[in-house]
């Protein structure tokens, strides 16, 4: 499969990222190794997770997703160098385990390692800016990490446009490491943040643009297209009211349309139509089973015409 350069990070990914939120929350670790087979076995090679997965979770501490990864990357050998491996550092685990202090990051960057079972990230993230800790900061923190071999690349999540140019303002007047990469919100619904704020500076930076959320909390599955379809699902349902609309109709429509043209589902015109925008490395895009696994495949599989995306751009502007 044909790999993607990841901004200036030197690191190539396959247009699709496997989101690992689910893992130890409704997903076991049998099933997660499972689906890490099927999704390495296609080609693909990047993963996404954080520290804090999944932390919501009943029971959970945060770091599960790492742990089962981890086991995976022991009982798989090699795959772990093939791996793009992407976590994450900074979100609240617990009142006195969060944000982006020196201290913090070289603490948790450790127990990262550990669960992962490896002696090097990828690509380290930024989870959410920290507004108490100057970036100078942060960023030497990382300038460590990664003179020791124990991060390749850093990057940001959820920057806003500001806190992202005042990052790459330290980095080029103190010579600090790069946010190289930034994960963000944007699908077929949710595009204006991105689109009317973000993506200008990413593409004037040379930044790879890693995007979740790819398929809305799963409304553009087009599972969920009345209130009766929302309440069948407890972990997604609350969210689809905010799609429930016209011009949120109008998108499963064309997403229907398309779909149909190339014996496809919703959901993997909702991805290919994210994977077909120049300015877009890869979306992030989870699975619990098998079926879906493949479905994610399925998607980077799908060659959109221009009539598909002119299609889906009208229906969704």
């Amino acid at each position: 499969m044909n790999k993607r350069p990841l901004g200036r990070s030197g690191l190539h990914i396959a247009p699709l990222v496997l989101g690992t939120n689910v893992f130890g929350w409704n997903t076991d670790e049998r099933t997660s190794h499972a689906l890490l087979d099927r999704f390495f076995d296609a080609g693909l090679n990047a993963i996404d997770t954080a520290d804090m997965y999944s932390v919501w979770a009943p029971g959970n501490q945060g770091g599960e997703s790492e742990a089962i990864i981890g086991n995976w990357f022991k009982m798989s050998g090699a795959r772990r160098h093939k791996a793009v491996l992407i976590t994450k550092v900074g979100a609240e685990l617990a009142p006195d385990k969060k944000g982006l202090s020196a201290r913090y990051i070289v603490a948790a960057v450790e127990r990262s390692l550990s669960r992962l079972q490896t002696d090097y990230i990828d690509l380290y993230l930024s989870h959410y800016p920290d507004t108490e800790t100057p970036i100078e900061e942060t960023l030497r923190a990382y300038e460590t990490l990664i003179s020791q071999g124990k991060v390749k690349a850093i990057g940001a999540s959820n920057y806003s446009v500001p806190q992202l140019r005042e990052a790459l303002t330290a980095t080029s007047e103190q010579n600090l490491p790069r946010y190289e990469v930034l994960q963000c919100l944007y699908n077929l619904y949710d595009r204006e943040g991105y689109e009317d704020k973000v993506r200008d500076l990413c593409v004037h930076e040379g930044l790879g643009t890693i995007t979740y959320y790819g398929l809305a909390s799963g409304f553009l599955s087009g599972k969920y297209r009345t209130p009766a379809d929302a309440a069948k699902s407890k972990t997604r349902g609350g969210r689809m009211g905010q799609y429930m609309n016209e011009r949120g109709f109008r998108i499963l429509a064309a997403l229907d349309t398309v779909a149909d043209s190339h014996q496809a589902n919703p959901a993997e015109v909702a991805l290919a139509w994210v994977m077909a925008r120049k300015d877009v490395t890869a979306p992030i895009s989870s699975a619990t089973s098998i079926e879906q696994i493949d479905s994610l495949i399925r998607s980077t599989q799908l060659a959109l015409t221009s009539a598909d995306i002119a299609l889906l751009d009208t229906a969704s502007a």
